[in-house]
């Protein structure tokens, strides 16, 4: 199974790149983590095809998606363009997913068209992440400013080291899906630039670093942290919350209050030998995981 590349209008004139998987069912809209892009879905993606309407999503910035020359990377931005890309498609109700970043984005979209959701996956990410993680992401991030590989193997070396769990199959997808080669030869990211270094660590957290304080990214991140904590005690839909057993962003004890104590109809399903990349950790486990609660 082949998906079909698609060319989707969102906010500030952008347009992002997304795979369109199949075109009967409910839709289906899949949104990955930080410095993923859309492929990043493509061992689960096929396993619901025949009974969603699935689309995994590029965020702006990222993939094949167009970069903002004026580095809008923070969660409204992405949440914005989440909306005008539901609304171009004409979905007034689908099931939502999304990793890390992408899980945010969710629950800050869930927040504001709750009526829209006929189900929600959030996987490994939650209103309060673990500092480990977080400070974890932020040097690896730091570590490839602005990198540039004489091979995509060169890069798949660097992967292999920043998701040590990850099977081969995803390395090299991820490497090949990543990079683009420039007129000397040499392979890139094709990641925004302003994504990078000590202003990409500060945009990983969803809040626009170059153009606010440290104190003002601090209250903005509280702000979306109860904002996410909010949407999900108003969850109308059924919730899957998935964590990888090993993982270093998403606690045990935050994914518990999630569902045991915060939203309304949720379930867990934590998947082991998986570190915080859980499709690429074990796909097997997770796509059971999810197929189970969206396939019934």
């Amino acid at each position: 199974m082949e998906p079909t590349s698609l060319r989707l209008p969102a906010t500030d004139g952008l347009t992002l790149h997304a795979l369109e998987w199949s075109r009967e069912g409910v839709p289906m809209i899949l949104v990955h983590g930080f410095g993923n892009e859309a492929h990043l879905w493509d061992d689960f993606a096929p396993t619901v095809a025949d009974h969603y309407r699935v689309i995994a999503l590029s965020l702006r910035g990222h993939g094949d998606s167009d970069w903002d020359p004026e580095h809008r990377y923070d969660y409204d931005s992405h949440v914005a363009d989440l909306m005008a890309v539901t609304d171009h498609l004409g979905f007034d109700r689908m099931v939502l997913a999304g990793f890390s970043l992408g899980g945010r984005v969710a629950m800050l979209y869930a927040g504001l068209h709750p009526e829209k959701l006929a189900g929600l996956v959030i996987v490994d990410s939650a209103p309060e992440l673990d500092p480990r993680g977080t400070t974890r992401i932020r040097m690896e991030v730091a570590e490839h400013q602005a990198p540039a590989f004489a091979t995509v193997g060169e890069y798949e070396t660097v992967l292999a080291h920043n998701y040590p769990v990850a099977s081969p199959d995803a390395i090299k997808r991820m490497a090949r899906h990543a990079l683009k080669q420039r007129d000397d030869g040499k392979w890139v990211l094709k990641m925004d630039t302003a994504y990078r270094g000590v202003d990409g660590a500060r945009l990983s957290r969803g809040v626009d670093g170059p153009r606010l304080s440290e104190d003002d990214m601090a209250a903005r991140e509280e702000e979306h942290t109860r904002q996410m904590w909010a949407a999900l005690e108003k969850l109308p839909c059924p919730t899957l919350v998935v964590r990888g057993a090993a993982s270093d962003i998403m606690s045990p004890e935050v994914a518990d209050r999630m569902v045991e104590e915060v939203i309304p109809d949720a379930t867990l399903a934590v998947v082991p030998q998986a570190a915080h990349s859980v499709m690429t950790d074990n796909p097997t486990g997770f796509n059971q995981a999810v197929g189970k609660f969206v396939l019934g």
